[in-house]
């Protein structure tokens, strides 16, 4: 059977150079990087580690490296920014929008919850985008500590306008967290230009290894550690390096300056135009164009389950993701098309489609095709419909009358 892969949001598929490069540091050069100063496995682990740091600095535009700090992943960067610099009395107002990865929100609602600090969730349009005049009348009622606000949303690729945000944020003297972990790569990021504070990203949505992610600290941020043990990462992130990790980070953003997101954003168009034409009562979620991620597709077919469509969508073949309910974990459909003003069935009936330098014109043909077919079928014998036919005699008939 045919297997399509379509759920780059998640994770990508590692990059076969990827591997090879950090093959080594597992067969060969498996020391721990204490520092220069230690035994011969030692000192090549720490300059290679340093070699990875430097590639990173170099594509968020950092002229000090040493700015860049090695984490597991983006869940434990954005937890690190957020609560290690609230910490102690730094605690007071905070700022976060309605749309955030669980991996900020959660933390946002620990810290008001246990901590006792004022949070103000900042709400969005119908498209995903941060409403800047919100945003500001909350900077401005309160002596803010911190705000975070991504990059670009994980669910509908809304990308946010992060330099107006900075702005707003070094105006009234709040620090900016901005989680990257979508964009990184895909989208230019120039941490000083933008007045970033803080910056989370991650290798596993690059074609690089799960299990690494790094976390940007401006020059003079106080961030207090989550954990305590040794020296390593200056001692913000103690722990034995995961040198193989790190190296392969490295590696995967080397080998990103070779794709071409353009072409990629060209298919993103072509899949989300295939699945919506001549299909009623369905429409994209998030904006169009140069204002999305270029590899993120979300779609809304009403009258249907979206974990329904993703199971008819595995057995041909298909990985995708939805926002229903079953597949989230919870009773509510996806937050996120809630708070852009959306209705449960659209939240129930939403799928996420992205792509990765790997997925072709002929696998999104073959997607759309199976898609219409099986929305078609779902249709067919959801009792939605039946609902919502009934609606329509309804309406007619007082037309009528």
């Amino acid at each position: 059977m045919k297997r399509i892969y379509l759920d780059n949001a998640a994770a990508t598929r590692l990059d076969p150079e990827v591997l090879k490069a950090m093959e080594p540091f597992y067969f060969d050069e498996y020391g721990v990087a204490t520092s220069d100063f230690g035994n011969s496995y030692g000192v090549n682990a720490r300059r290679a580690l340093e070699d990875a740091r430097a590639v990173i600095a170099k594509k968020l535009n950092i002229s000090d490296a040493e700015q860049v700090y090695f984490t597991s992943g983006a869940t434990e960067s954005n937890n690190l920014a957020i609560t290690g610099l609230v910490s102690g009395s730094r605690c007071k107002h905070i700022i976060t929008s309605t749309i955030e990865h669980q991996s900020v929100l959660n933390v946002f609602k620990s810290l008001e919850k246990n901590r006792g600090c004022q949070v103000d969730y900042v709400p969005v349009d119908s498209e995903g985008f941060v409403d800047l005049e919100e945003l500001e009348k909350a900077l401005k009622k309160s002596k803010t500590a911190l705000v975070s606000i991504a990059h670009a949303n994980h669910e509908v690729g809304t990308i946010q306008d992060i330099t107006a945000i900075g702005s707003l944020c070094q105006k009234h003297g709040a620090k900016f967290h901005c989680d990257a972990t979508q964009s990184f790569c895909k989208i230019l990021v120039d941490v000083e230009a933008s007045g970033i504070d803080l910056l989370t990203c991650d290798a596993s949505l690059n074609h690089g290894p799960k299990g690494i992610g790094a976390l940007y600290v401006h020059e003079g941020v106080k961030v207090d550690p989550m954990l305590y043990g040794g020296f390593q990462e200056k001692s913000l992130r103690p722990g034995t390096e995961n040198v193989p990790g790190i190296v392969g980070f490295g590696k995967a953003i080397e080998l990103s300056k070779k794709i071409d997101y353009s072409k990629i954003a060209k298919l993103r168009d072509y899949l989300m135009d295939g699945l919506l034409e001549g299909v009623e009562d369905s429409h994209p979620n998030g904006p169009r164009g140069d204002k999305r991620l270029p590899n993120n597709s979300n779609v809304s077919f009403r009258y249907i389950e979206g974990e329904a469509l993703l199971l008819h969508l595995d057995m041909r073949g298909i990985a995708v993701t939805t926002g229903s309910a079953c597949f989230s974990q919870s009773l509510q459909p996806s937050h996120v098309i809630l708070a852009m003003g959306m209705t449960h069935a659209d939240g129930h009936g939403s799928m996420r489609m992205t792509l990765s330098k790997y997925n072709t014109k002929a696998e999104l043909d073959y997607t759309i095709k199976h898609t219409r077919e099986v929305v078609k079928k779902l249709r067919e014998i959801s009792p939605l419909t039946e609902i919502k036919g009934a609606k329509g005699k309804k309406k007619r008939a007082k037309k009528k009358s």
